[in-house]
């Protein structure tokens, strides 16, 4: 691929990507990352899956041939979330208008000799939902969320020796939230909000670390394992009002951090043509997102400053098989399964991250000259969960999600 084109492409996905906010479905993390995984319910630990293994076991990079390559992929996702009101004639059930999310992503890693090394740009997660003055007891007031994080990561891998393939990787975090609701407590409404679809008003910046390993006993089986830090972001900060537009307010979202995560995995050559990947991976929510902490003018705000979240953490069960149809062609299937980290007594309809079983198919194609083309389907059933308060003491109000997610890829090796 010429320079130039490679520049380009920079150029015009960096500038979308680093800001971008997203849904996700395990808690506020993506199910799977890059398209091979995502056709394979996310199993990814053990074996080659191209640039998105930074997402995955950075250590599975070591397992490509010599040379470099470029890869570009999108993610697009389709959630259909609504959320049920008991007003006093009769139930009402509106739907939110956040319903398509757009993710690009970016990478380049090159392999010399026993060294693999490069950098990639991915979206790791969030969440968020829009619904105007539905849930606003008849004020009108719009009530929106909209969580983003990504990271710009710099893998190295180490062939120890033919079987052994150790990595460490560095990765720059980024994160922001647009936030706009009433105070459950004091009535008082907040907002800091941008209402762009590319960028959060209130952002914030720090590092991660993520260490992982893959060792192949022979030609059909191996196992591979990571493990990703807690982060270290600076508490988020933007400029919004609180009550009237006339009220210029300083807000702060303090200590936001994505949560640390390790797992295992396997891979199993079982015949020629026929794969099997199976992977376990443990989110500890409960060490990130226990409380949520927010500041006005300095000031904490009464009523939503350590309001209770208490997430629970959550094993990830990832499972796919990969066959070779024909020279250059693999068709993928896949299952993903996470129990609901939200409590009933916490939900919230801007934090609607419930999803919890997903349904994947997927297909590869080496065309040729180095291109390579790879794409998945997912489908994330209806779940539904009732928070017996949600709209004041004794008034249950019950939220529901389900989702769609498109996975493309492409990548040149040369």
């Amino acid at each position: 691929m010429p320079s130039q084109l490679i520049r380009c492409a920079f150029g015009i996905i960096i500038t979308a990507l680093v800001v971008m906010p997203v849904y996700a479905t395990n808690g506020m993390n993506l199910e799977a990352y890059g398209a091979m995984a995502g056709g394979m319910g996310g199993a990814s630990f053990a074996y080659d899956n191209g640039n998105a293994a930074m997402m995955n076991n950075p250590a599975t990079l070591g397992l490509r041939k010599q040379g470099s390559n470029f890869a570009l992929g999108l993610t697009i996702l389709i959630p259909d979330v609504n959320t049920t009101i008991p007003p006093p004639t009769g139930s009402v059930t509106v739907k939110s208008d956040g319903n398509l999310y757009l993710m690009p992503n970016l990478s380049f890693i090159k392999k010399s000799g026993a060294f693999t090394y490069g950098a990639g740009l991915y979206t790791q997660g969030g969440m968020g939902s829009e619904w105007g003055g539905s849930l606003s007891g008849g004020s009108g007031l719009e009530q929106r969320s909209e969580v983003g994080f990504g990271r710009f990561m710099f893998p190295l891998a180490y062939n120890v020796n033919d079987a052994l393939t150790v990595a460490a990787q560095l990765e720059y975090v980024w994160g922001s939230l647009d936030l706009k609701m009433i105070n459950p407590v004091t009535g008082d409404y907040y907002s800091f909000s941008d209402n762009n679809d590319f960028t959060g008003e209130a952002t914030g910046l720090g590092w991660a670390y993520k260490l992982g390993i893959q060792y192949r006993f022979n030609s059909e089986f191996a196992i591979g394992a990571n493990y990703h830090s807690k982060t270290d972001i600076e508490d988020l900060e933007g400029s919004g009002y609180l009550n009237s537009p006339n009220n210029s307010t300083q807000y702060k979202v303090v200590d936001p951090q994505w949560p640390e995560t390790y797992g295992v995995g396997m891979a199993w050559n079982a015949t020629e043509k026929f794969m099997l990947a199976a992977d376990i991976k443990i989110i500890r929510w409960s060490g990130s997102l226990d409380a949520f902490r927010i500041e006005a003018n300095g000031s904490p705000v009464f009523g939503l400053n350590g309001a209770p979240q208490n997430w629970d953490d959550q094993a990830v069960y990832m499972i796919g098989g990969q066959y070779r149809v024909a020279s250059g062609m693999a068709l993928r299937a896949g299952y993903n399964y996470a129990a609901n980290p939200i409590p009933d007594e916490t939900l919230n309809p801007l934090a609607p991250a419930i999803i919890t079983s997903h349904y994947s198919l997927g297909m590869g194609w080496k065309a040729g000259g180095g291109h390579n083309v790879a794409a998945s389907f997912t489908y994330s059933p209806e779940v539904k969960q009732t928070n017996p308060n949600l709209f004041g003491p004794g008034v249950a109000g019950q939220v529901s999600h389900s989702q769609m997610t498109w996975r493309v890829d492409y990548d040149y090796s040369f």
